[in-house]
C-alpha cells in the first residue's frame, strides 16, 4: 500500500490532514467538500456543495460511491464533529466500522492501534478488509511540510434528499493545535480557583507554551474551552515538553499525553498516579512551586 485518501471538509483541517498522511505513504488523494483544492495532496477531488443548501454530511453516499470507483482502501477523516460524522456515515455505506486511531502503520498491512476499555487499555489490530476508514485526532500523526500545487479534479456529485441547512451561526470557544505544540502546559484540579490559572498562564508564556488542561477543567467546572482538554476523549499531543500542574495523571488523561518526550509533573500527593509516567517530578503545592520556577525563569 503506498496511496492513502482523506476527506476534507474545511481547507485550513483538510490541509493538515493531507500533510500528516504523507507520513503514511507517498501518495496522498483527497476528497474535498466545499474546501477547494488541497496544496498537501497529490490529487483533489472537488465537490462544490455551495450550489446547494444540504450539510456535508448529505454528501457521504456520494463520497463513499466515489472512494470505491477509485479503489481506495484506506480513507482519513479528521476527529472533529463534522468529520467524525462523516466518517460513520461513509463507513456505514462502505460496509465497514470507522476506528478512532491512536497510532496508525502503513506498511504491508495496515496496523492501527485504538484505545479500549475507556482508555484503560491500548488495542492493536491489524485491519483485513478491503478498505478502512479512520479518524485521527490531534497529534496521532506528525505534522509535516509539503510545498507545491497538487492536481485538481472537479466531480459531480448531489446531495441525499431530506436535509437542508436552515442556519449557520459562528462557533464559540477557541481555535487552538495543542497537537502541533512543542511544549504544553496541563492544569488540573490542583487549582483552587479559576482565577489561580493566570499562574500557569504566565509560566506558560515563559516557556513559549500553550495552556491545556484534564477533563475536570473542561466540562466539570467549565474554566477552560473543551479544545484545550487532553485525553481519552480530548486532544493527543506529542510535544518535547509536557508540564503537567496540579493533575493526578488518571489513566484517562495519560493516553492524551505518553507520547510526549519529557513528562514533568507537579503535585503535592506524592502518590499521585502522574509520577508513575514522569521523567521529572516535583512533590508539592503548586501554589508555592509556580511562583518559585516563575522566578528563575
Amino acid at each position: 500500500m503506498n496511496e492513502v485518501w482523506i476527506v476534507a471538509h474545511d481547507r485550513v483541517g483538510g490541509e493538515a490532514l493531507a500533510s500528516s498522511a504523507r507520513t503514511l505513504a507517498g501518495q496522498v488523494n483527497a476528497v474535498s467538500l466545499g474546501a477547494g483544492g488541497l496544496a498537501a495532496a497529490d490529487l483533489t477531488l472537488t465537490i462544490d456543495t455551495a450550489s446547494s443548501a444540504a450539510p456535508v454530511e448529505a454528501y457521504a453516499t456520494a463520497v463513499a460511491n466515489l472512494l470505491s470507483a477509485r479503489g481506495a482502501t484506506v480513507v482519513l477523516f479528521d476527529a472533529g464533529t463534522q468529520g467524525r460524522l462523516l466518517a460513520g456515515l461513509v463507513a456505514a455505506q462502505l460496509g465497514v466500522s470507522p476506528v478512532n486511531a491512536a497510532a496508525v502503520e502503513l506498511a504491508d498491512r495496515l496496523t492501527v492501534q485504538r484505545l479500549a476499555f475507556g482508555g484503560l487499555a491500548v488495542a492493536t489490530e491489524q485491519i483485513t478488509s478491503p478498505v478502512a476508514v479512520l479518524v485521527i485526532g490531534p497529534g496521532v500523526l506528525p505534522a509535516t511540510e509539503v510545498a507545491g500545487e497538487g492536481a485538481v479534479e472537479a466531480v459531480a456529485a448531489s446531495p441525499a434528499a431530506g436535509l437542508t441547512v436552515v442556519e449557520l451561526r459562528p462557533k464559540g470557544g477557541e481555535s487552538v493545535d495543542l497537537g502541533a505544540a512543542k511544549r504544553v502546559v496541563g492544569v488540573g484540579r490542583g487549582f483552587a480557583a479559576e482565577a489561580d490559572l493566570e499562574l500557569a498562564r504566565e509560566l506558560a508564556g515563559r516557556l513559549g507554551a500553550e495552556l491545556a488542561c484534564s477533563r475536570p477543567i473542561a466540562e466539570g467546572v467549565n474554566w477552560m474551552p473543551a479544545e484545550r482538554y487532553l485525553g481519552v476523549s480530548g486532544a493527543t499531543i506529542k510535544p518535547e515538553l509536557y508540564l503537567a500542574v496540579g493533575i493526578s495523571g488518571q489513566v484517562q488523561h495519560l493516553v492524551g499525553v505518553t507520547n510526549a518526550k519529557v513528562i514533568v509533573a507537579v503535585n503535592k500527593d506524592k502518590n499521585a498516579p502522574i509520577f508513575s509516567h514522569a521523567d521529572f517530578g516535583v512533590v508539592g503545592d503548586l501554589y508555592q512551586v509556580l511562583p518559585e520556577l516563575l522566578k528563575a525563569l
